[in-house]
């Protein structure tokens, strides 16, 4: 008989035909001769010489289990449930009446109940907003977005108080200190000097990289609370922004150490990618030579730059949620995007797209609103001359960034923490660590089933 659950009806007899604890011939004493054998068995006919059978056997063909009435002191036996090989004639595999079929081994969707215990690997636990398991893609964009969407307050909140105080700070530097006429007119004049040009480029240089400090300020403390946020949502546990504060603020400083650590590795990388290009410019080379140099050169470390910020892009998790140090979270991200990096590349990617499309569905429209409303008209905007656009125009295309900014912080924020906690789920089995913190019961005891597409 084959024991393997589902393959044979419960209660059926033993496959020898021998009713339930009757003795095998190995249980019985072997006859040392005719004499010795008792006087009902049939010893010395010729027929039945050395059998062991009593002289009344039941007609041919009733050795297997009786399916009518059972015997006279014998209970009944149970009927045959679902999946145990009670399929009804004509029923196949697949399809009605296969294994996820009417009438098949088990309930419509799947391989079923084989027996009512055999279903397949549980349902993985979901504490919070994603469950604990290796996340598909989907899942992790959905993580991020259930996070916003659950835990609304704090996350725009935060999201907003960060960018008004950025753009609040941005409309004042752009409208007191870097608004110069004579810096446009500079660019604009055909007939003004390389002293006069060299000096209105640095001039906007500078004002670029002052914004550019500003935003990225705003944004590395959006991303440090909204880490912490984001970590609490997956324990489907609330935080308030002062408790996201606190947990976060002794880990700022250094995520501000993170960031331009590798930003500078980024320039290093492509200046050495230019380095040949700018040597023979020095030597006094050829012109076609020296751009096409300058051109690989810069190509070839963009590409290098990118292989790298995705081997980085997860030590912003790892240093805010670990405590660690700045190489140590460069190194927690090296380690856990190895043997991924294709996977975390395409993730972050798709993320950024659809991060930066909802934030052009908000600035953009008041953007040419506020070129509309500067006196500019839409005309001027569109032709991208460098004319200084006036207050009305910087506020209300301030709001727009304001608007964009709230809904894009959470968005990737969210799905770096949350690919971080794949990766160190596939890994480093952190699901049953965050399956303790969030409290559920008996988390273990069976396997967690994959996801397609992870």
């Amino acid at each position: 008989m084959n024991d393997t659950p589902g393959w044979a009806s419960p209660g059926s007899a033993p496959s020898d035909g021998r009713e339930p604890g009757a003795s095998t011939p190995a249980d019985r004493p072997v006859p040392a001769g005719p004499a010795e054998q008792p006087a009902d068995q049939p010893g010395t006919d010729p027929q039945d010489s050395g059998s062991q059978w009593s002289k009344e056997q039941p007609p041919p063909g009733q050795w297997s289990t009786p399916t009518g009435a059972p015997t006279p002191g014998q209970a009944p036996p149970p009927p045959p449930g679902p999946g145990w090989g009670g399929r009804p004639p004509g029923a196949g595999h697949g399809g009605p009446g296969g294994y996820g079929g009417p009438g098949g081994y088990g309930p419509p969707g799947g391989y079923g109940a084989w027996g009512g215990g055999w279903g397949g690997p549980p349902p993985a636990a979901k504490p919070g907003v994603i469950p604990l398991r290796p996340l598909g893609t989907g899942e992790i964009l959905d993580g991020a977005v259930s996070t916003m969407r659950t835990y609304w307050r704090t996350v725009l909140g935060i999201s907003l108080t960060i960018a008004v105080v950025t753009e609040v700070a941005v409309i004042l530097l752009q409208g007191l200190v870097l608004n110069d006429t004579e810096t446009t007119d500079a660019l604009n004049d055909p007939s003004a000097s390389l002293t006069e040009i060299s000096r209105a480029a640095g001039g906007v240089a500078l004002s670029s990289g002052a914004v550019l400090l500003i935003t990225l300020v705003g944004t590395i403390i959006a991303t440090a609370l909204l880490t912490t946020v984001t970590s609490r949502a997956v324990l489907g546990k609330s935080v308030t922004i002062g408790e996201a504060w606190r947990d976060a603020r002794p880990q700022v400083l250094k995520l501000f150490g993170l960031i331009l650590l590798t930003g500078l590795i980024a320039v290093g990388v492509l200046l050495v990618g230019a380095l040949p290009g700018i040597v023979v410019a020095i030597a006094g080379g050829p012109g076609g030579a020296i751009a096409g140099l300058l051109v690989l050169g810069i190509l070839a470390g963009a590409v290098v730059t990118v292989w790298l910020m995705v081997r980085f892009s997860l030590a912003s998790p790892a240093l805010m949620l670990e405590k660690q140090g700045i190489t140590t979270s460069l190194g927690r991200s090296i380690k856990l995007v190895r043997g991924s990096w294709w996977r975390v590349f395409g993730i972050q990617f798709l993320a950024s797209i659809i991060a930066n499309i909802v934030s052009s569905l908000a600035v953009v429209p008041f953007t040419l609103i506020g070129a509309y409303a500067g006196g500019h008209g839409l005309t001027g905007f569109l032709q991208n001359t460098n004319e200084n656009y006036g207050w009305t125009f910087l506020v209300i295309s301030g709001i727009g960034s304001v608007i964009g900014s709230m809904l894009t912080f959470p968005i990737n924020a969210g799905v770096t923490v949350l690919l971080y906690i794949d990766q160190r789920i596939r890994r480093e089995a952190l699901d049953l660590e965050l399956a303790r913190a969030a409290g559920v019961e008996n988390y273990g005891a069976g396997t967690p089933g994959t996801v397609p597409g992870s």
